[in-house]
């Protein structure tokens, strides 16, 4: 018997410090990662940097902290007090995040500062064969406000989730290519500047000709990548509207070969043109949001080809290739 109990021991000892091997190991290697993004030139990749990263969670979670984060990509810079994941060793593909606020964004090219606030700002992401099955983004109290000279409140909002959802039936395993589907809601949203008050807006959409392993993501450049794949984005609905005020739009989008966008979007609103008098004036104004009709509403296609953004067949801006 006292030698079947010393087996046994050294059997879970054996175990134990194999596990806690393994354990210390698998973390290095995320650590590993994370250090390899400080290492990005912040332009052809965004360069990510923590003043501290730490690991923990032994001997069930793998949990990182970054401290001091800071995200460049080009010109744009967001740095934040802190952001930590953690997933769990038995369910790796299901990642749990979350980060403290306010999120501090600026721009080196036009002078841009921004600060956007938050009490709760929470992830959750899981993957199926490295393809996203489900992407979700929860917040609550979410402030948006200008910074330059003072604090400005851009918008806000009680709560704010996005949801990014794999469309099964439409992964394309030949091409290595996938679809998401988008739904986004924003709660009672206040925007002083153009006198919105406890406004509700939904956006749903569907994105198709994404890579399909997001191990591939930035790889290359992702937007020449997506439109050499045929990628598209279907703006399925988006709707907005408070007591005196309503938009909904639809369309589709893509990219043409020199990078600028085609397609069409149909918008239709009411009390929407009056709300944004003070920014932007006519005749743009009617360009974008069309004429009111007998009862009052306005209704209009934008449409995109060949670098121009025209209003029905009335041409009013020139593009830039988005690559």
């Amino acid at each position: 018997m006292k030698k079947r109990i010393i087996i046994l021991g050294a059997i879970v000892l054996v175990v134990v410090l194999g596990w806690s091997a393994a354990w210390y190991f698998i973390a290095g290697q995320i650590r590993q990662q994370v250090d390899i993004m400080a290492l990005a030139d912040g332009e052809t990749a965004p360069r990510l940097t923590c003043e501290t990263l730490s690991t923990g969670g032994f001997p069930f979670r793998f949990e990182l902290e970054c401290r001091g984060a800071t995200l460049v990509s080009g010109d744009m810079l967001i740095a934040l007090p802190a952001w930590r994941a953690s997933a769990m060793a038995y369910r790796p593909n299901h990642v749990l995040a979350s980060a403290n606020g306010p999120a501090q964004i600026s721009d080196a090219f036009t002078g841009m500062r921004q600060d956007i606030s938050w009490t709760d700002l929470n992830a959750s992401m899981r993957l199926e064969n490295w393809r996203i099955a489900r992407l979700s983004i929860v917040g609550d109290d979410l402030a948006w406000s200008d910074s330059l000279f003072g604090t400005s409140m851009i918008a806000s909002s009680p709560h704010v989730e996005v949801h990014l959802l794999d469309i099964a039936e439409r992964h394309n395993q030949e091409a290595r290519r996938s679809a998401l589907a988008l739904f986004a809601r924003f709660d009672a949203v206040v925007a002083p500047a153009i006198a919105i008050e406890a406004a509700n807006a939904e956006i749903e959409a569907e994105i198709d000709g994404l890579p399909d392993d997001v191990r591939n993501w930035g790889l290359v450049p992702f937007l020449p990548d997506w439109q050499q794949a045929g990628g598209s984005l279907n703006l399925v609905a988006m709707r907005a509207s408070d007591a005196t005020s309503d938009l909904s739009a639809s369309g589709r989008l893509a990219l043409d070969a020199q990078g600028y966008p085609e397609g069409a979007i149909t918008i239709d609103s009411i009390g929407v043109a009056e709300r944004i008098g003070p920014l932007i004036e006519e005749p743009w104004r009617t360009l974008v949001l069309g004429v009111p009709g007998p009862n009052g509403r306005h209704a209009n296609q934008l449409n995109f080809a060949g670098g121009s953004l025209s209003s029905g067949l009335v041409p009013i801006a020139q593009l830039e290739p988005l690559f």
